[in-house]
């Protein structure tokens, strides 16, 4: 449906993977949507918060937030089979448009916006409220949430949004959406709370639990935007609107994209570098604003956490100059960190239920793979040979790159052995492997990283994206030993 990047729910049957052709417009020709913008004819009333009566907490929320919320404008290339005067059938591709919204969840540039509004996209770009029009690459995936994590680079720290909570949410209450709706950047709405915990499906594979529904107007376009509360603090990401229905909007609760996204931005994903720790999000939302703290609730024995003396039941409240409240802060103090660099963590230990007190402490953290992380001596090329069958090299990146612009490299295929799993998957010699599962495949590394990875059999069969002949191909690998 030409001109959204929303989901839709309706009767149609849709494929697993979701198609962005429903999130984009086709350039030569516009074409009408089914999709009705919703209309909120009774909004709720904001109090005004001094003595100016249009100066309500809806305008200090859109100020104060609407610059941590950035446009992201998408094209895709799309094979469709024409009719020649000859009535043969012939292919031709056509290039399309799609838009959506993000949130910036760290300053040094990293969006987080829906999958669905990013999902086979060759080319993104970012548009701020100062005008500002960047690239963006994709930096990971959560499919299953329906979350993908951006990287821009920007001429200097962005805001951000500062984190609310789903869980203390009162039906009724008002709420302010903002997003690139109908590609009508930063537009603002406001509604209420319509209900809570509901779980929507678009067809017997995909669909969503726990959802937020509102009747803010959540266009086309706003998909990946945030739900903001009226202290302007962030209470979710939304995602899908009801199709042919009004007022009927859904939101993934913040709780829930928290979680995702602290694994999305994690040292494990980026570097494959394992800091042996469980960090357990806690709260009080009785206090205003609310009060978080992270509580370490799992520290793996032989591991940097551990090494650095940290204890199942602390409190990390600082990672070297960065505040740490929740898993995701933790793991973006741990961003520009080098392999073997030290850095200081300030918490607290024997605190009560409520995460106040405890004595204080200072330990330094040393993050450099362990002996768990590499438990063999087999080398990596080894590896990738017994489990897949392929031997590989890197690949040149200005060939990725001109196939999609996103893409950071990939490995080069230069054997594949018979009755491999990767034979039987259909890689060939000359294959480029730019991805298995989530993660990219830079290095011979990274593949050994997928391959060893504690959860590879909930990975089965594991997702490959290769480029064969200049053109990006997807598949899958059967049972992987």
């Amino acid at each position: 449906m030409p001109g959204a990047c929303m989901k839709v729910l309706s009767a149609v049957t849709l494929p697993r993977r979701i198609f962005l052709s429903a999130c984009f417009s086709v350039i030569a020709g516009l074409v009408p949507t089914p999709i009705q913008a919703q209309n909120n004819a009774n909004r709720p009333l904001f109090p005004q918060t001094g003595t100016n009566p249009r100066r309500t907490a809806c305008v200090e929320v859109a100020e104060k937030c609407r610059g941590a919320v950035v446009n992201i404008h998408s094209e895709r290339t799309i094979s469709a089979a024409t009719r020649d005067q000859f009535y043969e059938q012939v292919q031709s591709s056509q290039r399309v448009n799609g838009m959506g919204t993000g949130i910036v969840i760290d300053p040094r540039g990293y969006v987080i916006t829906n999958h669905h509004v990013v999902d086979d996209v060759q080319l993104l770009r970012v548009r701020l409220t100062d005008g500002s029009n960047l690239l963006a690459r994709v930096v990971a995936r959560d499919p299953e949430n329906d979350l993908a994590l951006l990287k821009i680079d920007p001429a200097k720290p962005l805001p951000t949004i500062p984190l609310g909570t789903a869980t203390d949410l009162m039906d009724g209450e008002p709420v302010i959406a903002i997003g690139n709706a109908f590609g009508y950047e930063h537009t603002i709405t406001t509604g209420i709370v319509s209900a809570q915990k509901r779980n929507v499906s678009l067809n017997k594979e995909v669909s969503y639990r726990n959802l937020i529904q509102t009747d803010a107007s959540i266009n086309p376009g706003n998909s990946g935007g945030p739900l903001l509360n009226v202290y302007g603090e962030l209470i979710g990401v939304n995602v899908a609107i009801r199709a042919g229905a009004q007022g009927i909007g859904f939101t993934i609760p913040v709780d829930q994209m928290i979680n995702a996204a602290s694994d999305m931005i994690s040292l494990r994903r980026r570097t494959g570098i394992i800091h042996g720790l469980g960090i357990r999000n806690m709260l009080d939302a009785s206090q205003n604003p609310i009060r978080r703290w992270a509580l370490v609730d799992r520290c793996d024995a032989k591991f940097p956490g551990a090494e650095a003396g940290l204890q199942i039941g602390d409190v990390i409240d600082r990672v070297g100059e960065f505040e740490v409240k929740t898993n995701l802060d933790f793991e973006r103090a741990l961003i520009d960190i080098r392999n073997g660099e030290k850095l200081v963590v300030l918490g607290r230990r024997g605190v009560n239920a409520k995460g106040e007190g405890g004595a204080e402490f200072k330990l330094e953290l040393v993050l450099k793979p362990t002996n768990s992380v590499n438990a063999t001596a087999v080398s990596n090329s080894d590896i990738v040979w017994k489990k897949l069958g392929i031997r590989v090299q890197p690949a040149n990146v200005e060939t990725v790159t001109k196939v999609n612009a996103q893409l950071h490299g990939g490995m080069t295929i230069l054997e594949v052995n018979t009755n491999s799993p990767a034979a039987k998957a259909g890689l060939q010699r000359g294959d480029i492997l730019i991805g298995l599962h989530q993660w990219e495949t830079i290095t011979s590394e990274n593949i050994q990283f997928v391959l060893t990875h504690p959860d590879l059999n909930s990975f089965t069969p594991l997702r490959y994206h290769l480029i064969r002949n200049g053109k990006l191909q997807p598949g899958w690998f059967g049972t992987i030993d």
